[in-house]
């Protein structure tokens, strides 16, 4: 099952996944694979990582972000903040994926113009519960043009 709507020339959508825990990450891929979304994934250890690897085209387009707040170097708000003021990146969808219940930290990405915020739990059914919505997102959403 790939990630792309039901136009015959649209783009399969590739995921880029800004998560510095190896751990964490590694569930994250491990239930896109137990869903059988096959969809390119590019990981992103860091903010400063992430903005290199969109500006450098190494995420192709369409894509989705997945990001987590809490990193080194450039934190999720800090990425978020530097990517709504690019004109090249500012139309990306962002779904935060993070630890954090902080109302503070909720707000903030809203803010920012967020698709999505979801509290990572431990991993198991609940986020392969977001996995799944995730998909049935992508698969009824229109993406922005490139």
């Amino acid at each position: 099952m790939e990630l792309d709507s039901s136009k015959k020339d649209d783009k399969v959508v590739s995921l880029l996944l800004v998560e510095d825990d190896d751990i964490d990450a590694m569930y994250i891929m491990r239930d896109f694979k137990k869903r059988r979304i096959g969809n390119p994934f590019v990981r992103a250890v860091d903010g400063l990582d992430a903005l290199e690897k969109l500006r450098t085209g190494e995420v192709s387009k369409p894509y989705i972000i997945l990001l987590d707040l809490q990193m080194p170097r450039m934190n999720g708000l800090e990425f978020l903040k530097e990517i709504r003021n690019d004109p090249e990146l500012a139309h990306a969808v962002v779904f935060v994926l993070t630890t954090s219940k902080d109302e503070q930290d909720i707000t903030s990405s809203y803010k920012k113009h967020i698709a999505g915020y979801f509290i990572k739990e431990a991993p198991g059914e609940g986020f392969l519960s977001i996995v799944e919505l995730l998909d049935g997102y992508w698969k009824l959403a229109h993406l922005p043009p490139e």
